[in-house]
Parts: C-alpha cells; structure tokens; sequence
C-alpha cells in the first residue's frame, strides 16, 4: 500500500543544498531544469513503512527505471549525486531507505535477508514498475543481488558496488564489531558538520534527526547487528550463479570487497550466463558511490548503453 505521496516540480524548487531536505535537489543538475519529484511510503506485508524517492525527468530516455538500494547504516540520500548523473542521462530514479533505517520503519521485527528482500519486491510490485535496473552498494548490493536470484521477471539489469556473494562467512564476530561500531560513534553531535567531520563525508551527516540533547543518526543500533547477522555465517554462491540477468559489479580500489571473492565472482559465472562486466574504481574506498560518483556513474552509463537503456 502506498501512502503519504508528496509532489513537485523540480523546475519550481530552490534551495540552500546545505540546508534542504536530504534528496531535496537530487536533480539540479538535470539539463533541462525539467523532472517530477515525490516522496512517499510504501507498507510492506509485515507492516513495515519504507520511505520512498522517486525523480522521473521530463523526457525519459528509457522505460526501465533504476532503484537504487544504500549499505549498512546508511540512506536513500547517499545516492544523491550519482541520482543527479542518472537524471541527466535521461533516467527514472528510485530510492528508499532500508527498513531499520532513515524514515522507515526505525525497529522492524524482522531484519533478516529474506525480509530486505521482499521489501525491494514490495516496492517493484506496489508501483508497478516494469523490470527495473536494481543498483545496490555494499548490503544494498547484497539485498539487490538475492532479489535479482529471487525474481528475475523484475529485475533487468543488475549493479553491484562492493558487494558480492561470500557473506561475511570467515568472520562470525561481524554482528558484534558492528555492534561495538555503532557503540563507538560520539553521539549526540553537536551539530551536523561534527557528524560529516565523524563518519568523513557530508552525505553521513544528511541522515541525522535533532533531539532534545543534539542530532543523532536515524539508525537502531540492535537493529544493525540484527542486519548482518546471517553474512557473518552464510555464503550465497547459488544465488549468484542464478542470476538471469545482465551484471556490472563494481570495486573501489581501497574498498572492503575482497579480491578473492572479486576474481571468485567472474570464475563462478555460468558460460551461458548474460554479459557479466568487472570493473575497479581508483582511489575509490568501500563507497564508491561518495568517493567517486563520477566514476561510478560513467561505468554504469556504459553498462547500462550496452543495453540499450
């Protein structure tokens, strides 16, 4: 069920981008001022509210939208800037944040694999999107990934940024580094740039909400742990020699993707499978989205020009 819906012309709006709404100009940069901007929710079957951004330009290029799915800890803004690239190109760009994450549903019962799935699903089926073009950056990746396994009549094409199919197996501690991550972070911050100044890029400090004793990330500490609790113990190799569809996987070249599972990726791929493309980012960390959104957007312009999208 959707609800909540928000709309606007990207044309009418302006604003100060250091003090506007997270997302909030997310297509400035689009070329002809021109492009629809809603933001609404949609309610999965569990009860779970997922709060959605949608920027359709005027003149789409293409049909298939993409939908862009953030990592651990993070939101739906992250993806702002390479948003910005896409709707210059002429595409139709969603996102939303996770569930446990942003202005979703803070503490939802279930966090686990299964249930991110059906969450992207819900999105797809609720707005009766045609096949989608799934982009996802670390778990979002990951989440994108088993979608893509799950229900390939959704999925058109698949980009994955720093996030593969090994799990986190060789590491059973993760859920309790991540726990003793989030445990560590210097909260309430002062005010947002103490955050940006924290976690290293602006981007972080978008997905803050003020209280009465400061500004504090819109993330639930158990409900990150709870996140990554079957990658520390689960590989899934079988979803990923599934897939159906065209694949980009993407490495930052100082990021946290292992190149064993990188090179392990492009051996594991069936023969028969559709066009699968590695590429590495330079000087690019484990967000390849913030580090360098320009390049990741020229990768993913030429995957998705390969297809004819």
């Amino acid at each position: 069920m959707c609800g909540g819906e928000e709309s606007g012309s990207c044309e009418q709006r302006s604003c100060d981008p250091a003090s506007c709404e997270p997302g909030a100009c997310a297509s400035r940069s689009y070329e002809s001022g021109l492009c629809a901007s809603r933001s609404f929710s949609v309610t999965t079957a569990d009860g779970v509210l997922l709060a959605v951004r949608e920027h359709t330009p005027a003149q789409p290029r293409t049909s298939t939208p993409l939908l862009l799915l953030h990592g651990l800890a993070g939101h739906r803004g992250e993806w702002d800037e390479v948003a910005e690239l896409l709707l210059a190109d002429g595409h139709r760009v969603l996102s939303y944040d996770a569930r446990g994450h942003g202005d979703s549903t803070r503490r939802p019962g279930d966090m686990t694999r299964a249930a991110c799935v059906r969450d992207a699903v819900a999105v797809v089926e609720q707005l009766t999107l045609p096949q989608v073009v799934l982009v996802g950056q670390s778990l979002g990746g990951h989440t994108a990934l088993l979608t893509a396994a799950a229900r390939p009549d959704l999925v058109r094409a698949l980009v994955l940024v720093e996030a593969g199919p090994d799990g986190e197996k060789q590491n059973p501690n993760l859920p309790a580094e991540i726990g003793s991550w989030v445990d560590g972070w210097p909260v309430p911050f002062e005010e947002p740039s103490r955050a940006t100044e924290f976690f290293g890029h602006p981007a972080w400090a978008g997905n803050l909400e003020r209280r009465s004793d400061g500004w504090y990330p819109k993330v639930d500490r158990d409900a990150m742990v709870a996140a990554v609790a079957e990658l520390a113990t689960t590989s899934y190799w079988a979803d990923w020699e599934r897939l159906c569809c065209p694949t980009l996987v993407v490495r930052g070249a100082r990021g946290t993707m292992r190149v064993r599972e990188f090179e392990e990726m492009r051996d594991r791929r069936p023969a028969a499978a559709p066009a699968t493309e590695f590429t590495v980012v330079p000087d690019a960390g484990h967000d390849v989205h913030l580090d360098r959104p320009g390049e990741l957007h020229a990768a993913m312009a030429a995957f998705l020009g390969d297809l004819g999208l």
